[in-house]
């Protein structure tokens, strides 16, 4: 009797034990301070792929009303404020989305700011240049071709982005340049965050810029846990 009376208890532990009854965005330290947040969680650190989750702020409480599988950086992630420029790791914690670029159009029902990229448009990478991580059209005298990237030389990745603010405002050289969400390309990136192309077209239809959008990189636990930003 007592056997049968353990075995009974045990099947009934996976029915009663607790779950996650938050939203993740209910369970984070910060979500930026307005009414959409991007979330983009890898299972480690050492990752290469997860997931990316778009919320809208409703009634108080978040709510997920898109999803898609989300590649990262091909030595996986790292905390944003020790990342090195060149080591191929997606940067953590939570960043401002400042605007959106493609080399194609912008999806229909866009409303946030985007840029189309031109073959005079280029991501200024180099460290000794006053254009550091900036936009630029034309290279300036001061940044090397080759410490940069020519935007239309990315035609299926640079289809649709958004621009990461990391180490945007307030640049720290070595740190790191040119982090996006942008469409998939063959595998993991250079750092960056990359979802499907129907997916990014989605998240620049759904993105406002009067709602203060942010975007989360993180992990699901550990030192850069998501829930930590």
């Amino acid at each position: 009797m007592r056997i049968a009376a353990l075995l009974l208890a045990s099947l009934l532990i996976p029915l009663t034990a607790p779950a996650h009854a938050e939203p993740l965005p209910e369970r984070m330290a910060r979500t930026g301070g307005g009414s959409q947040l991007l979330t983009a969680e890898a299972p480690a650190a050492g990752a290469t792929t997860g997931r990316l989750t778009w919320w809208d702020r409703r009634g108080g409480r978040w709510v997920a009303v898109g999803s898609a599988p989300a590649r990262f950086g091909a030595h996986g992630l790292v905390e944003g404020d020790r990342r090195v420029q060149g080591t191929e790791t997606t940067p953590t914690g939570l960043y401002a989305l400042p605007y959106a670029f493609g080399v194609a159009a912008a999806p229909h029902g866009t409303w946030y700011p985007y840029r189309r990229a031109t073959d005079r448009s280029w991501w200024c990478q180099d460290n000794a240049s006053r254009a550091y991580n900036r936009w630029v059209e034309g290279l300036p005298a001061d940044c090397r071709a080759g410490e940069s990237e020519h935007l239309t030389a990315y035609a299926s990745q640079y289809a649709h982005a958004l621009v990461i603010g990391f180490n945007y405002h307030h640049r720290v050289r070595g740190r790191g340049a040119g982090i996006f969400l942008h469409v998939n390309g063959r595998g993991a990136t250079a750092g960056c965050v990359s979802v499907p192309a129907e997916a990014m077209a989605r998240v620049l239809a759904w993105v406002r810029p009067w709602r203060r959008p942010h975007i989360a990189i993180g992990t699901d636990s550990g030192p850069t846990a998501i829930t930590r930003y």
